[in-house]
Formats: structure tokens, C-alpha cells, sequence
């Protein structure tokens, strides 16, 4: 029999912070916690919180996600990227607890057209990329029993995300332009806690605890295959059709990214190097086309 699981999720109000609340419940008793609860702006405060509710699993999936905002305002950036996940790693290895921290592909300049494997150098391009490197280092420097896990282009049926806001404005407007030289694997946030909880379950005799080997590790986990932005559009489009969703778009216009300023530049290549964690897990991992249509399905059903 494996432990009796507590876990605290950070992030309630996130995509990935709410979709592991949902996916990780039967597994345990599970806590999870927005600003409101444990505010990560202020990292002295962590502890305290911590020692009171004594979780025996932590997920952190509450970032400071702003990337244009970050460059202003660095300090909260940090504060929640960086010093927060600092604190719970550092609880963490005081009390023997496992430790989950997602990252981002962010932390690479997204030169050249390799798919990139959690040793590469690092070299973010903004602050947002700064601070969740910044992050990364801080629970692994601490040295206890965490798994970092660098994603991309998470997004889901609800809130602000890629998706749908190609719905909002594809049923608004008859042509887009959309920006075809970045290249990543869209990440459905439930998707993403489904494979949280595989890990963690292992199989049926597993123990959660498992997962995690005695150092700290790093994994890259996408889904197979990659697209740009404006494949991605795309894609939506096509599946929004068959799904017979409102649609106005009729035109799709590549774009280079020059000619969609943003005051932080975003990687070009974000493709991840999935291998490590394959591996580590014996997981095959689904091609984002086929991902697509779920999410899409659970839009639907919020439409209605």
C-alpha cells in the first residue's frame, strides 16, 4: 500500500492549477490554494503556512505569468518565480516532503532549430524568462527530493490563453494574421495534470513518492509533434468547424514575428526535447493534433 497523500496545489486560479485539483482529488487529500490563501508575493509567509497545514506532496503551479508586464516589474516576478518556490523547496527538504515545480521553455533563447534537452545552456530574453530560470536553479539548488517539469504553450477550454482567444476573435472578425516563425507543442493544461497523476500513480502497488528520485531532476514533457502559432490557429479553426462552433474567420495570414511587436521578445524555437522523461516514466506521449480536439470538446460543452 502506498502513503496516505496530502497535497498542497498552488495556483487554483490557473489553467494548470485548477486542471491538477480536478485530475489529482481521488488520489488524497488535497489542498489547493490562490492568492487569496497563501499570497507567493510574499515568500516569509510560505513557512508559517506550511507548518500549519504539514502537506506531505507539493505542487506548484502558481507563476508570475506576465511576460511584457514582467519587465516592469521584476521584483514581483522574482518574488513569486523565483524566492516562493525557493521557500517551499526549502520546507520541503526540512521535512522530507516531494516536490513538484512547473517551468516553462522560456528559459531558452530559442536560437537555432534543435529540439532542446534539459542540460542545454540556458538564456531567457526577458524577465519572465529570467525569473522562472532564476526559480528552477532555487529548487534544485536546495538539493531535495523535487521534479521540475518545463513545458510550452499550455493552454485550455477556459480563461485567457492562445486558444481561446482564436475563438473569441475568430468568430469576431473575417481575417487574422497570425505569427508563423515561433515553434513550439501546444500543452493542454488537463492534459498536463493527467500526466502529473500518471507519474505519481505509477501503478496500483506505487507509492507517489516514487516519482522522485533523491536529487532534484529536470524533465521537458510536451506533447509529440510542433507547429507554429499560425498552424496552431489553424488547427482551431478546422476543429471549431467540424464541431460546428460560430465562426467569421475566412482568412489566415502568416506573419513573421517583426510585424507583431511586443516590448519582450518571445522564443523562436521552443521545441523540447521529451526523451529524459520517456524514459524515466515509460510514457508515450499523444501528437497535439489529437489533444486539440478534446480541449476543444470541453469549449463546447462551456459555450453551452
Amino acid at each position: 500500500m502506498g502513503s496516505v497523500m496530502r497535497a498542497l496545489i498552488t495556483g487554483r486560479d490557473g489553467q494548470l492549477g485548477g486542471a491538477l485539483a480536478n485530475t489529482l482529488s481521488p488520489m488524497g487529500d488535497i489542498l489547493v490554494v490562490g492568492r487569496r490563501e497563501l499570497d507567493l508575493s510574499r515568500p516569509e509567509t510560505i513557512a508559517p503556512f506550511l507548518d500549519a497545514h504539514s502537506p506531505t506532496l507539493i505542487v506548484n503551479a502558481a507563476a508570475y505569468t506576465q511576460v511584457d508586464k514582467a519587465e516592469t516589474d521584476r521584483d514581483l516576478a522574482f518574488a513569486v518565480n523565483q524566492s516562493a518556490p525557493y521557500e517551499m523547496a526549502n520546507w520541503a527538504k526540512k521535512h522530507n516532503v516531494p516536490m513538484i515545480h512547473y517551468s516553462t521553455d522560456y528559459v531558452f533563447d530559442g536560437s537555432g532549430a534543435d529540439y532542446w534537452r534539459e542540460e542545454d545552456p540556458t538564456g531567457p530574453l526577458g524577465v519572465y524568462g529570467e525569473s522562472k530560470l532564476a526559480g528552477d536553479n532555487a529548487v534544485c539548488a536546495v538539493s531535495g527530493s523535487a521534479v521540475v517539469l518545463r513545458t510550452s504553450w499550455v493552454y485550455s477550454a477556459a480563461g485567457q490563453c492562445f486558444l481561446t482567444t482564436m475563438l473569441k476573435l475568430g468568430a469576431e472578425r473575417p481575417a487574422l494574421s497570425i505569427v508563423d516563425d515561433q515553434i513550439g507543442a501546444p500543452t493542454p493544461a488537463p492534459w498536463l495534470a493527467a500526466i502529473t497523476a500518471r507519474i505519481l500513480m505509477g501503478n496500483k502497488d506505487a507509492d507517489y513518492r516514487d516519482a522522485f528520485d533523491k536529487t532534484p531532476q529536470i524533465y521537458h514533457i510536451a506533447p509529440a509533434g510542433v507547429c507554429s502559432w499560425y498552424e496552431f490557429a489553424g488547427a482551431i479553426f478546422t476543429a471549431a468547424r467540424i464541431l460546428e462552433l460560430p465562426l467569421a474567420i475566412e482568412t489566415l495570414t502568416p506573419i513573421p514575428s517583426k510585424d507583431y511587436p511586443t516590448p519582450t521578445e518571445r522564443p523562436q524555437n521552443s521545441r523540447l526535447d521529451t526523451n529524459k522523461f520517456r524514459m524515466r516514466f515509460d510514457v508515450e506521449l499523444p501528437n497535439w493534433r489529437d489533444l486539440l480536439a478534446e480541449v476543444l470538446r470541453e469549449a463546447v460543452k462551456n459555450s453551452r
